[in-house]
């Protein structure tokens, strides 16, 4: 099926599948970008599309994944950009990539299914069960969300759009929605929950990435989060370089310059460098210097200094039972005792952190967190 690829998927070194998948199924109609409106139902962008027994991917569509995720209740994520033919994004070394007008990047929301037809979904990190080429084996997963974030005239838009029961596509949900979900770990142990679709405005909320001029922003779409391999149908790759061979980047510099952000999972990798991907990715679209919570003084950037600026021996804006009577938001030496861990262990409203976008606590990451404020060195005075 390579050779029947387009040229343009050619270029890419075969690795690019939108075309290649098309090429031995029914393809639809070519992405549509929508300047204005909300369409109803997903199907109408024609990003991603059901194919029998799978979600494919449409052409032109490049699949990405991030050093460091950000958490979402165990959820597992199909990522993609697009751009229109000809517009190239420019890079930008810490912010966000300058992407053209026209862009649409989409998130789904999965999760692996239960073997035997059970109704919980999985807690798991494995991935292996997942994907049918690029696409998702729906045999194995179980679709929950959409979510478009779409660049237009006036800026980025974000549209929520949720699956329907039968997995053919997913209706616009610009109030948000409710899932509710049963967890099942490998030991079997279950936990129940309910899964929170974010209306319009809350997806707008976590992207604000300037909070004095209100713009919104992707998250992951940034050098350090994509400096890394993806594998393609003919082998791994670097995403970033990809982008920039098949026309979707410019002025991208040699990857020695280019930052990256440490696996949080990795434990061949430093613990400080995984911990500062962990609450880069988590919390710093809203802890950032001119995010919205830019007047906790808090900032968790990966280029952050560690002192005040990150919490250490920094005592809270604002009192109340969100500190959980401790002094300080980080005290080196004892994660008992900081208010970091304490929110992020927390599903109460109004103590946790962060404060939507989970209805679990994210039990790996807190211990990550924990384990690097032991590590550190240092006291508090008091």
């Amino acid at each position: 099926m390579f050779q029947q690829a387009p040229r343009w998927a050619a270029l890419a070194a075969a690795v690019f599948v939108g075309s290649m998948l098309a090429a031995c199924s029914s393809a639809p109609q070519p992405v549509r970008f929508f300047a204005e409106g909300r369409p109803q139902r997903l199907s109408e962008w024609h990003v991603v599309f059901r194919d029998g027994g799978r979600l494919a991917l449409n052409e032109r569509v490049m699949p990405y994944d991030l050093n460091s995720p950000l958490f979402s209740d165990y959820a597992h994520k199909l990522r993609t950009v697009w751009m229109p033919p000809g517009a190239s994004a420019k890079y930008v070394s810490v912010q966000s990539f300058d992407f053209p007008v026209g862009t649409v990047i989409s998130k789904t929301f999965y999760y692996p299914r239960v073997a035997g037809g059970d109704a919980g979904v999985l807690r798991t990190y494995d991935q292996s069960r997942d994907f049918a080429g690029l696409g998702l084996d729906l045999k194995n997963v179980r679709l929950i969300e959409t979510r478009l974030l779409v660049r237009r005239q006036h800026g980025w838009e974000a549209l929520p759009y949720v699956w329907n029961a039968e997995q053919t596509d997913a209706e616009l949900a610009r109030t948000g929605d409710e899932v509710p979900l049963e967890l099942v770990a490998s030991d079997g142990a279950r936990e129940s929950f309910t899964y929170v679709v974010p209306n319009e405005n809350q997806c707008a909320g976590c992207h604000v990435a300037d909070l004095k001029a209100k713009s919104i922003a992707p998250i992951g779409l940034k050098a350090r989060h994509l400096n890394r391999d993806y594998d393609y149908p003919t082998g791994a790759e670097n995403q970033l370089e990809l982008m920039q061979k098949i026309g979707y980047l410019t002025g991208l510099p040699p990857l020695t310059e280019v930052p990256r952000n440490a696996n949080w999972r990795d434990p061949a990798q430093p613990l400080d460098a995984r911990a500062r991907a962990y609450l880069d990715v988590n919390c710093a679209h809203c802890h950032s210097p001119t995010g919205a919570a830019d007047t906790t003084g808090l900032s968790f950037e990966a280029v952050t200094a560690a002192d005040r600026h990150l919490g250490v021996c920094k005592p809270p804006v604002a009192a109340g039972r969100g500190t959980g009577d401790h002094i300080f938001d980080i005290v080196p030496g004892h994660p008992e005792d900081s208010i970091l861990p304490f929110r992020m262990g927390s599903r109460e409203p109004g103590v946790m952190m962060p404060e939507q976008g989970r209805g679990t606590v994210h039990l790996e990451g807190l211990a990550l967190i924990r384990d690097w404020i032991a590590a550190m060195p240092g006291q508090c005075g008091v």
